[in-house]
């Protein structure tokens, strides 16, 4: 299979380029597109054999559910209107009401009661559905072009870096799949907020662009971390993921570990903010510093280092999606 690459403006998509990417959808094809976090691979959320296709294409275990994209409001559909959702959901709970309302379109994911519509590959065989509303123009124009939600997972091989560039769809995942919308850099650069409001508290499954205190302003009491054993809820769990080919050494000091591994022998790149060995400076603002994370991590991944060392950011809230990604980039299984 030969990749199509089709060039789109990020702002304002054009129709000619959409309706060819919606009619691969259509077909049971695989699409990969930008959001606001990362590019995404996308099938009919609906056709459980287009589906399938994700998971051969990123080589991606069964038991790693995926993300329920819908279009969500225009101007002929306020925020308040709810039938999409309940395309795919059996319930929409008054806490999902209020988080949509103040954070869709964006980059969060509610885990809500499935329908039984949605095949139980997206869901890892699991009641609930991690839906959201992508705040892009080309993914909802897609997701609308196309007439159905689309599951995307991050478009990339499992457990490997998610792109959020078009060359790093390319990289991981050229031959794999049908097509790839190339909308320039995703401006998040981390996956969304996932939170699961089944239960009387929300819980967050995944950290993300949108922090505990942000979540807490809309609905109070946050509990926090997937819960030990069972079927999983939500993309993001897995011990090691979102990784470099490099292996990733996380650091309370990151000039000691630069020199030690130097004098082993090793070739070692370090990447932060206030560093003696920096290859590469990147903000000390998390949110610039996760959307350049992914970016700069591929770059040093084509090095041929033996060692990347990166020293942990503050552990409090506005970092604790970086810190969870780099924890688990670091992972050896």
């Amino acid at each position: 299979m030969e990749t199509v690459v089709l060039k789109v403006d990020p702002t304002n998509s054009e129709p000619d380029v959409i309706r060819r990417a919606a009619e691969v959808i259509r077909a049971g094809g695989l699409v990969a597109f930008p959001t606001e976090t990362v590019y995404g691979l996308g099938a009919n959320a609906l056709n459980a054999d287009a589906v399938a296709g994700i998971f051969t294409a990123k080589g991606r275990p069964s038991t790693n559910p995926l993300i329920v994209h819908v279009p969500g409001p225009t101007e002929l559909m306020p925020a308040s209107d709810v039938t999409e959702v309940l395309n795919v959901a059996s319930a929409w709970p008054e806490t999902a009401a209020r988080l949509a309302a103040r954070f869709w379109p964006g980059p969060l994911t509610l885990v809500v009661p499935k329908r039984d519509s949605v095949p139980d590959i997206v869901t890892a065989h699991g009641p609930t559905v991690a839906v959201r509303c992508p705040n892009h123009p080309v993914a909802r124009a897609l997701i609308r072009a196309a007439g159905t939600p689309l599951a995307a997972p991050s478009a990339n091989r499992s457990t490997e870096l998610s792109p959020t560039r078009a060359e790093h769809v390319l990289k991981s995942l050229n031959g794999r799949i049908d097509l790839l919308l190339d909308g320039g850099p995703c401006s998040g650069g981390l996956e969304s907020t996932v939170v699961d409001v089944t239960s009387e508290f929300p819980r967050v499954l995944r950290p993300g662009l949108i922090t505990v205190p942000m979540l807490e302003e809309v609905c109070g009491r946050i509990e926090f971390g997937a819960a030990n054993g069972g079927i999983a809820r939500a993309p993001g769990q897995m011990v090691k993921h979102y990784s470099p080919r490099t292996p990733l050494v996380l650091a309370e000091d990151a000039d000691a570990d630069h020199r030690r591994l130097m004098e082993l022998g090793l070739r070692v790149v370090s990447l932060g903010y206030d560093l003696i060995y920096d290859y590469k400076f990147i903000s000390d603002d998390p949110e610039e510093y996760a959307a350049d994370l992914y970016a700069a991590l591929h770059e040093l991944d084509n090095g041929r280092y033996d060692r990347i060392v990166i020293e942990m950011p503050p552990d409090t809230p506005e970092w604790a999606a970086v810190r969870d990604r780099l924890t688990r980039a670091a992972a050896r299984e």
